[in-house]
């Protein structure tokens, strides 16, 4: 019948795959500070668990790979679980060594990455409104590779949209031709992660385009 026409290729031709890709990883990075004192991070207690809520552009976060979304498991030597996000901040700012400050953390756990490929017509299936996705038609490539409403886009090939309008997100998605990588969050979750953040600085997230 033809059923898996719409389902993205995973190849290497799709460089989008491998930016995005969700590990869910445990990795160190090192941290130094930028001319300002910053390290280009914000954290969010959550479930008692610390993560990443903000990576501000060309931050010493940003360079080091961190995420929106990474959950913090350790501040140098100290296990920040339980912890609240002032006093995971805190850890940091007051580290003794702040140039030289050991982050581990989890790879994105409550994201995942969807490939979709785009039909004849240039069309992957789906309707968002900014980042938030709200309409799936059937027998797309969407609705085959599992796309569900009230999900976020957090990410497109790997580059952050966060803070994004429509405009801008689908300016991203029509960069590919043939595939695209999505990023996404339950709304619900990327509401969590958001909260008490203001919009100026939502807007103000890491959009580079990840090194493959």
């Amino acid at each position: 019948m033809g059923s898996t026409a719409m389902v993205a290729p995973i190849s290497s031709r799709s460089p989008g795959i491998y930016r995005a890709n969700v590990s869910q990883g445990i990795r160190q990075v090192v941290l130094s500070r930028n001319r300002n004192g910053k390290y280009g991070l914000r954290l969010r207690s959550i479930n008692k668990g610390i993560f990443v809520q903000f990576v501000a552009d060309g931050s010493p976060a940003a360079a080091a790979g961190v995420r929106f979304g990474d959950q913090i498991l350790r501040i140098n030597d100290v296990e920040v679980v339980g912890m609240s996000h002032d006093k995971a901040m805190n850890l940091m700012t007051k580290s003794k060594d702040p140039d030289n400050l050991m982050i581990t953390l989890r790879d994105r756990p409550f994201e995942r990455a969807i490939v979709l490929h785009k039909d004849a017509n240039g069309q992957l299936g789906f309707s968002h409104r900014d980042n938030l996705i709200t309409g799936i038609m059937k027998e797309s490539s969407a609705s085959r590779n599992g796309l569900i409403i009230n999900q976020r886009i957090l990410e497109v090939d790997g580059r952050n949209v966060i803070g994004y309008n429509t405009k801008e997100v689908k300016a991203c998605i029509d960069e590919n031709p043939d595939s695209v990588t999505l990023t996404i969050m339950s709304a619900e979750m990327y509401d969590e992660m958001l909260r008490k953040m203001d919009w100026s600085l939502v807007k103000k997230q890491d959009h580079s385009i990840p090194d493959v």
